[in-house]
């Protein structure tokens, strides 16, 4: 028998889930939670097999919630299900330990294929999901060279400081802050500051 807790902060889509799950006679929902934080009560006094975890709810971030519970209680395995599919959130969740990421639009029989996959070791990844995680993948073995003047400078930028306040830092003239950034710029192939910046961190480059 699977033992599931539900975490999302809507009732009526608590008791859609238990209600698409209720009709397999190996999976069982045991506890339902409308917070992150109950969530990790939660299975800290049931010990369940999975969470279908809820990205976002009032009181408490479903990612979070899925690092707290991985951290605390590592045979018990975090799926999230969710309407959201952000890239940003998709790597969130699985950086925070999620052993899956499905959306709430899941046909019922591929949502209790999912819950035995993902309780039984394997990782469980909507379509968007995939495509997210290879990008991520992709852009990190492309990550061009950028020297560690460049980096210092753009890590500075990345904290909203001035081309001058970042030349005070590093002790180098202004026009040679720019001149890091122009070099920055053609190797990220981008054209400003924030798009500098952001590209970076997607592709790890920055802390």
């Amino acid at each position: 028998m699977i033992r599931i807790v539900l975490a999302d902060d809507h009732p009526v889509v608590r008791e859609g889930i238990r209600g698409m799950l209720q009709g397999y006679d190996d999976i069982e929902v045991v506890g339902q939670a409308g917070s992150g934080p109950e969530a990790v009560a939660l299975v800290a006094a049931l010990a369940p097999d999975l969470v279908l975890m809820d990205l976002r709810m009032p009181g408490g971030d479903g990612v979070e919630a899925t690092r707290a519970i991985v951290a605390a209680h590592p045979s018990t395995r975090v799926v999230v299900l969710t309407t959201y599919e952000t890239d940003q959130d998709i790597l969130r969740a699985i950086e925070a330990g999620a052993s899956g990421y499905l959306l709430k639009d899941i046909a019922p029989a591929e949502l209790a294929r999912s819950v035995r996959a993902a309780a039984a070791g394997e990782t469980v990844l909507a379509t968007s999901a995939q495509t997210a995680l290879l990008g991520r993948v992709q852009g990190r073995q492309a990550a061009p060279a950028l020297s560690v003047q460049e980096v210092k400078v753009l890590r500075l930028a990345a904290d909203g400081l001035t081309n001058a306040s970042i030349g005070a830092q590093l002790f180098i003239g202004e026009a040679t802050v720019k001149t890091y950034l122009s070099r920055a710029y053609e190797k990220l192939g981008v054209s400003d500051r924030t798009s500098a910046v952001r590209r970076a961190l997607e592709l790890g480059l920055l802390d």
